[in-house]
Parts: structure tokens; sequence; C-alpha cells
């Protein structure tokens, strides 16, 4: 039976289905919430808009202007490396995972390079919406990342015999993150899971391993 889709067709629909979908997401919660409002959807899980300079899951550990360039450079790095395992014809899975982390990736960037330059301030008292570019809050490549997925799966205090952190408030799991860092992490977890043996080998594998 022929395959509906090439490796490299279903490639793409990957990557461009995980784009429509993360800013579908991130425009609907940025335009209609203001900045932290939250909307309770179980005990568990809330959408809670936040907005980050760095990286997944709201970590900043460098400036704006190089966090945006190196997530360029990667992407670019991934492009290619994507192309090359389609050509080869490497496992379906294999190139799902990397789909998936160069669909997140792309998803991030694009609100790093132009979110700046095409809403105004999301505040406690103002929603944003589209203004004309360049009439943004920020410049180009210094726009903040939208997150809005938060799973308080476990809220409670440490006990007080714990020394150090004992009747802190402990809160499990605190990361807020959007759709585009859910493809990231489920991307690098699959290769982990499914693919990890190759990786430890830190060499390409061969074709007899990961080819079909």
């Amino acid at each position: 039976m022929k395959k509906l889709l090439t490796k490299g067709q279903l490639s793409v629909l990957i990557v461009f289905a995980v784009l429509i979908i993360d800013q579908i997401i991130k425009i609907l919660v940025k335009t209609n919430m203001y900045w932290h409002e939250s909307i309770r959807i179980t005990d568990w899980f809330y959408i809670y808009f936040t907005e980050n300079n760095g990286m997944a899951f709201g970590m900043e550990i460098f400036g704006k202007l190089f966090l945006t360039t190196f997530r360029i450079v990667a992407v670019g790095l991934i492009i290619w490396y994507l192309a090359k395992i389609v050509k080869q014809n490497y496992k379906t899975g294999y190139i799902v995972c990397i789909s998936l982390i160069l669909a997140g990736a792309i998803g991030n960037i694009i609100d790093s390079v132009f979110y700046g330059v095409v809403f105004n301030e999301s505040t406690h008292s103002t929603i944003a919406s589209f203004v004309p570019v360049g009439e943004g809050y920020s410049e180009w490549l210094h726009g903040k990342v939208v997150d809005m997925f938060y799973f308080p799966i476990i809220e409670t205090n440490w006990p007080e015999w714990i020394p150090g952190i004992g009747g802190e408030h402990f809160i499990f799991f605190s990361p807020i993150f959007n759709f585009a860092d859910a493809a990231i992490s489920c991307g690098i977890v699959a290769l982990l899971l499914f693919y990890g043996k190759y990786l430890n080998k830190n060499i390409h594998p061969s074709a007899e391993e990961i080819k079909e």
C-alpha cells in the first residue's frame, strides 16, 4: 500500500501544524487576557497568562538579543540536520522527534522576533492588541514569549521537621509553558526513550540501526 505522505511531507506537516496551533493559542491568550490573569480549568490545570524574556519554561539566563540570535542559529542547524536525515531515509519516528523540536523552537522565535513590534504591552489593566509594525512594546528580536499552561499538580507545604525548607510552600509542577515548549519537550523525551542508544553513543547511527 502506498504511503499517504513521504517522510519529508510528514515533517513539513508536523512543523506547520505545531506552529499554527501554537500561534493561535498565543494570540488568543494575549489579545483576550490581562497579564497574569488566571482561568481555572481544574484544581491542577490553569490557563495563566504570563510572558518571559528567556528560554523554555520561563528560564532567564542570558540577554534577550543573545537568546533570540542563539535560537535562530539553532533552528538553522536543526533544519539542516532534518533535511539530511529525511534524505538519508531515517526512521519515521526519529524524524518526527526532530520535527517537533524544530517546530517548537520556531514557535518561540516568532514571539521573540515579531511580538515586540506588532503588539502593545500586556499589563494587569490592559489587554494587548495588534498595532502598526514598529509601534509595539519593544524592538525587533526583543519580543517576549507568551506562556499560558500551568499545572500545579501538587500544592502543599513542606513538613516542619525538614531542615531549611520546613513549612515553606511547595508546588509541583510550577513552570508555566506554551504549546511550543510542549512540542520541544515531547520531541526530546521521545528521543531519549526510543533513540537514547544513538544519543549515548554520540555518533551517527548506522543505516541498519536507524533506517527503515
